[in-house]
């Protein structure tokens, strides 16, 4: 999704910092851009390399206008009493912590500014708890929660803060969560038409070009074929095998 994100908005003509940890994915993603981007290697975790990544931006990419905090991430699926508290780790710390880092490393600079979006990569397991997926529910219950207290903390100020909240979206999060056991990935979109990552680019554009006295809070998106994050009507899909 943050590789469609990046494309929709090179599409508007944006300048682009782009930051993940796998920088030569990163920078052939750039190079495919058509406008001018910063790329950089950042683990969102670490709060030491943010604060130097935000602070060192080259010229002409310090005032940033967009924040998308898009990095995330889910790991097993499995009953909480279960659970490896290490994988707990990877996503908390992910999910919530990297983006608590970003955010107030780059949010300041806004407020500075007087213009500003912050947009949070939320989720519908935010609204919805399910079975088997105790941390990340938790994770994103707390983006959900962290996107409404930054929209009090801002009132008085220009910066927008929304949240767009996806369910089932047909990406490498389900193969990452099943530790790269792509035939049970594929069983979670297994008779569903999912999202792809470029609707949900699309609503991240849509949200960010309204005008400037408008802020879209929260969208939450599914596909037809989805009412929770763990219930879906399935079917044969015509033309697919």
């Amino acid at each position: 999704m943050g590789a469609a994100s990046a494309k929709a908005f090179a599409a508007q003509g944006a300048k682009l910092v782009l930051c993940a940890r796998r920088y030569e994915r990163l920078q052939t993603l750039a190079d495919s851009l058509g406008v001018p981007c910063h790329t950089v290697r950042m683990d969102v975790t670490n709060r030491a390399e943010v604060e130097q990544v935000v602070a060192s931006l080259p010229k002409g990419f310090r005032e940033i206008d967009i924040l998308l905090n898009n990095a995330g991430i889910s790991l097993g699926f499995g009953k909480f009493q279960d659970g490896s508290v290490d994988d707990w780790e990877t996503v908390l710390n992910t999910n919530v912590k990297g983006l608590l880092y970003v955010t107030r490393a780059i949010l300041p600079g806004m407020i500075e500014r007087q213009r500003g979006h912050v947009i949070n990569m939320g989720s519908v397991a935010g609204h919805y708890a399910y079975q088997n997926g105790a941390i990340y529910c938790l994770s994103k219950a707390a983006v959900k929660s962290l996107t409404e207290s930054l929209k009090q903390d801002l009132l008085g100020t220009p910066v927008r803060v929304t949240s767009v909240d996806p369910g089932m979206v047909e990406t490498e999060f389900s193969i990452v969560r099943f530790g790269g056991d792509e035939e049970r990935a594929k069983k979670v979109y297994e008779g569903v038409h999912p999202m792809s990552a470029e609707d949900v680019a699309e609503t991240i554009v849509f949200c960010a070009t309204r005008p400037a006295h408008v802020n879209i809070n929260f969208v939450m998106m599914m596909c037809v074929g989805q009412s929770t994050p763990t219930t879906a009507f399935r079917q044969p899909i015509p033309g697919v095998q």
